[in-house]
């Protein structure tokens, strides 16, 4: 090695030492404060859904929430925020993420679960995350590039506290941005940040998000070929649940202006649904259903409502998450699906819960490592055989209209196209 190589290679090593002593700074102070937030937030949380489930009246004032929601994001001029769209935008475009998005998503959230809106979290969470870490880009005087990368990484941190799988937390973060392209640069300040958040979260108590599945069927070609025929159900639901999300809230805008009258008419329409359907086990956002689906099979039309109250709750205007939806969605589904096929209903709820989940998300990475945090890593031939094929098949649609889908799903090809 001469001289000059040798030289470079110092510099080369120089400046990775530097990165690296930069991204574990940043990265502890986004997965500690963050983290503390999104604990907090989780916390929160659960406290107005135990609220919600003793005071049941508390849904009447779903309406009056929504006005409140409404007024809030018209005061601080936030009207026309795009949720966790704008959070992607910003890091594909270095568009800002203002940190005033971090308390209004908490408190709308907040109110849209306590009245019994049929929304998630974790939507929230990356909205949440992204903004705080864009505050510290601010704060720290980050040029572009880094701004990007303390985005993803409060996605990250928020999202693991919320969630409870930090390495399914650190991966989407990277892997949502544009389909076919994966932010490497983010990798050790995301995981880092994702690992100390949801440290921060157990340490107040909270638990990672875990189902059990008892039985394990052998992964025979018989199986395996019903897998096959429940992947291709998986994809056309994640397909309709997009449709059906993106639809409503068109109907809504294009037939309602004034977004007062939007979410009254929202909340009304979720007190009716509830009382029509004599059930509350599509309000918030239906945690103990999931749960339950892996013991019991469930009924045909339990994904269909969920998927129903949560557009229009979502639709309307009121704030949240649409991931818990989409898990609520798949795992009913597969556990419908289950005695039909003659197989485990634990199992067949996991692969539609990670199936669904990568058809609206288009996150086959993120999607399998959440199956093994999730489910261990008995189920993840069964996981990984879904999780592909529902890629593949759910076409370009998204949850979030302005993902990029950089290269082609069926070809090696660079197309650059927005999604559905």
């Amino acid at each position: 090695m001469d001289k000059e190589t040798m030289f470079e290679y110092i510099q080369r090593l120089k400046l990775a030492v530097i990165t690296l002593f930069k991204w574990l700074f940043c990265s502890v102070v986004c997965g500690c404060f963050i983290g503390s937030v999104g604990a907090v937030f989780h916390l929160m949380l659960g406290y107005v859904g135990s609220l919600r489930v003793e005071y049941p009246f508390l849904l009447f004032g779903l309406p009056v929430a929504g006005i409140i929601i409404v007024f809030m994001y018209n005061i601080v001029h936030e009207a026309g925020n795009r949720g966790t769209n704008l959070v992607i935008t910003a890091i594909q475009s270095n568009d800002e993420v203002p940190g005033r998005v971090a308390p209004l998503i908490i408190v709308s959230t907040l109110l849209t679960h306590l009245c019994g809106g049929s929304a998630g979290r974790e939507g929230a969470a990356l909205q949440v995350g992204g903004a705080l870490g864009n505050t510290f880009a601010k704060l720290f005087k980050f040029d572009e590039k880094d701004t990007r990368i303390m985005i993803m990484c409060g996605m990250s941190a928020c999202f693991s506290a919320l969630f409870g799988t930090p390495i399914a937390s650190a991966v989407f973060s990277m892997e949502v941005i544009s389909v076919g392209v994966m932010y490497y640069a983010a990798l050790v300040p995301c995981v880092l940040a994702a690992f100390i958040a949801q440290g921060i979260a157990s340490a107040l108590g909270l638990e990672s998000t875990h189902f059990v599945v008892d039985e394990i069927t052998s992964f025979s070609f018989i199986n395996g070929s019903k897998f096959i025929i429940m992947s291709v159900l998986f994809a056309l639901v994640s397909i309709l649940l997009c449709v059906v999300l993106h639809g409503t809230s068109k109907l809504y805008t294009d037939y309602i202006n004034n977004p007062y009258i939007r979410i009254i008419i929202a909340g009304a329409l979720v007190i009716a649904m509830r009382y029509i359907f004599g059930t509350t086990d599509y309000l918030g956002a239906g945690s103990d259903i999931i749960a339950r689906s892996f013991v019991t099979s469930c009924a045909w039309y339990v994904f269909l409502l969920k998927m129903l109250f949560t557009a229009v709750t979502l639709g309307g205007g009121f704030k949240g998450g649409e991931i818990v939806p989409t898990l609520f969605v798949g795992a009913t589904l597969g556990s419908f699906l289950a005695p039909i096929f003659g197989l485990p209903v634990g199992l067949c709820a996991a692969c539609g819960m990670v199936s669904v989940f990568c058809g609206v998300t288009n996150c086959p990475l993120t999607s399998f490592i959440l199956s093994i945090e999730m489910f261990g890593a008995s189920t993840m031939k069964f996981t990984i055989l879904c999780i592909a094929l529902s890629y593949l098949l759910s076409g370009y649609y998204s949850l979030y209209n302005s993902q990029k889908i950089v290269y082609s799903k069926y070809k090696t090809e660079y197309i650059n196209r927005r999604s559905h």
